[in-house]
């Protein structure tokens, strides 16, 4: 199928929304034989995938296993995971990795190991398997891809166009089964909104970090394939598992940065500030697992957390000032310098933490195909539940994801017999205004991150969950009105989007019964024998 073009309306054989690495993925995959479409809301790095600093996690060394990789993910995900899911993935690795390595990724080198990239270790993991390039591996992958995408004459680059909805044959009048036919986007900065056709449509737009108040995530983060797809009628799951980072960076202009788990799996220590008195520089976290700091996030993220609140902290300290400023300069060079830019020396002082909303475990039901419920669409990486993260994500793993569900998606994509999409209805905005009061849709932002901090965090209650999904239907009700009455921006897709996927955190919450992996509640300490995904299913589906 050829590209076309025709005023507001593009048809393409694949649109991929989200140009983090698992929509590159997809999208070099298949551009050898597909014309397609890569939508990125900003600029083809601004998603989370380019801020991942750690490393990919893979079976790279001959004292390292599949088996061992499968049951530390396993452990981590708290009896959640889905084994037949994590062990494909995990056994696809070695091969993600090699992809990578061909595509020209700079990897951090070590003559003296097998492959001849070094290894680190990072919490939860019971051997050095995780391949990075310095403390800045995101960035290094997707500039390598960036490359090769915008070099690739089948790939089309829309940056800065928000995707508003997808479009659904049923939706359109057209009989039989329900199927994915396009989406509608809107370029940001003219305001114009496009009406794509496509055969098949990918949503890989990452997860829903700014939910929260305080996230490591990018702006971009405000779950849009998570509540597109809920309103096309696609299975979400598991969405109470929000993985809060233990440590992001303390400092009121630092924006979220993220402190990489790599530190503690280079002898990074947690200890109390200067704040906890006669307590200042004691560790705390021998005493929380036998791990201590190389213990699974959330055990770490709720130690924390229990700190700050026991003691009334700001935040907990990270000191990595023992090792060597050579090898701090080796291994943590993008840390060091960020630090050096707050005053901060990690070679001499400690780092100031405090948990941040990281990663969502949770997502749009898939099979091993990236097949959604909703025949024609896909979704790939943080959007998607596979079951490979379970009730707790074990670090390192999500970038894995990305890459072998990618390819899977791709190949089933490839693999379809060709289908062109019906004519598609041009978006309408005959009876909408421009909106007169932008100060609504700020304000409805600002206190849905607040209640949803304040009531959906780390350590949660019936009451507070009930509490937040009393203000959160409230916020909704606002929001649609204000949808079906005012011209779009990408303000009001994102607050629309963002207000769906609290609601489903909430109802996913209120759920489980039951105290498991990221989700902690006081008023089901418990873990219950038998471990099940909480599925949840849109109405009339």
């Amino acid at each position: 199928m050829a590209t076309g073009h025709h005023n507001d309306f593009l048809q393409f054989d694949v649109a991929i929304v989200g140009s983090g690495l698992g929509g590159m993925t997809v999208a070099l995959h298949l551009a050898r034989t597909k014309k397609v479409l890569l939508i990125a809301k900003r600029e083809l790095l601004g998603g989370a995938s380019d801020w991942a600093q750690g490393g990919i996690a893979a079976v790279l060394d001959s004292g390292d296993s599949v088996e061992s990789h499968l049951q530390d993910t396993l452990v981590a995900g708290a009896g959640l995971c889905d084994e037949g899911a994590t062990r494909f993935i995990i056994e696809n690795s070695t091969d993600a990795i090699q992809w990578l390595i061909d595509m020209g990724v700079p990897f951090s080198p070590d003559p003296s190991a097998q492959r001849g990239f070094h290894l680190t270790r990072e919490g939860g993991h019971s051997h050095r398997r995780i391949i990075h390039a310095a403390d800045a591996t995101g960035h290094a992958v997707q500039v390598t891809l960036e490359q090769a995408v915008r070099a690739h004459p089948n790939i089309e680059l829309m940056e800065h166009h928000i995707a508003i909805d997808l479009i659904t044959s049923d939706r359109i009048g057209i009989d039989g089964p329900a199927r994915c036919v396009g989406l509608y986007a809107q370029d940001i900065n003219s305001g114009r909104v496009l009406t794509i056709a496509a055969a098949h449509t990918v949503l890989a737009t990452g997860g829903a970090g700014k939910v929260y108040l305080y996230t490591t995530n990018p702006d971009t983060a405000t779950g849009d394939g998570i509540a597109m797809a809920w309103r096309a009628g696609c299975r979400v799951a598991n969405m109470e598992f929000i993985q809060f980072h233990p440590t992001c960076l303390y400092h009121p202009y630092a924006k979220s940065f993220l402190i990489s788990e790599a530190v503690r799996g280079e002898g990074g220590l947690l200890k109390l500030p200067a704040q906890a008195g006669a307590d200042a520089g004691q560790r705390f976290m021998p005493a929380q697992h036998e791990r201590a700091e190389l213990a699974p996030r959330d055990i770490v993220a709720r130690a924390i957390d229990f700190e700050m609140k026991t003691r009334g902290l700001d935040h907990v300290d990270l000191d990595i000032s023992h090792q060597s400023p050579e090898f701090l300069q080796t291994h943590f060079p993008n840390i060091l310098a960020r630090c050096l830019e707050f005053g901060i020396d990690i070679r001499t002082q400690p780092i100031p933490v405090v948990p941040a909303a990281h990663y969502t475990c949770g997502g749009v039901v898939t099979d091993m195909h990236g097949r959604t419920d909703l025949p024609g669409l896909y979704a790939v990486g943080e959007t998607a539940y596979t079951g490979l993260h379970g009730a707790n994500r074990l670090a390192s793993n999500s970038l894995l994801e990305c890459l072998v569900l990618g390819r899977a998606a791709a190949e089933h994509v490839a693999s379809q017999p060709a289908f062109v999409p019906p004519a598609l209805p041009l978006w309408d905005e005959s009876r909408v205004t421009n909106a007169d009061e932008e100060v609504v849709i700020a304000h409805n932002w600002d206190e849905l991150r607040r209640s949803m901090w304040n009531y959906v965090g780390i350590v949660r209650t019936t009451r507070r969950l009930l509490r937040a999904r009393s203000r959160i239907q409230l916020l909704q009700a606002e929001i649609d009105e204000y949808y079906r009455r005012f011209r779009i921006t990408r303000d009001l897709v994102e607050l629309r989007n963002l207000v769906q996927v609290a609601a489903l955190i909430v109802e996913c919450a209120l759920a489980r019964h039951e105290s498991r992996g990221l989700h902690d509640t006081r008023d089901y300490p418990a873990t219950l024998p038998a471990a099940l995904p909480t599925v949840l299913t849109p109405a009339g589906r």
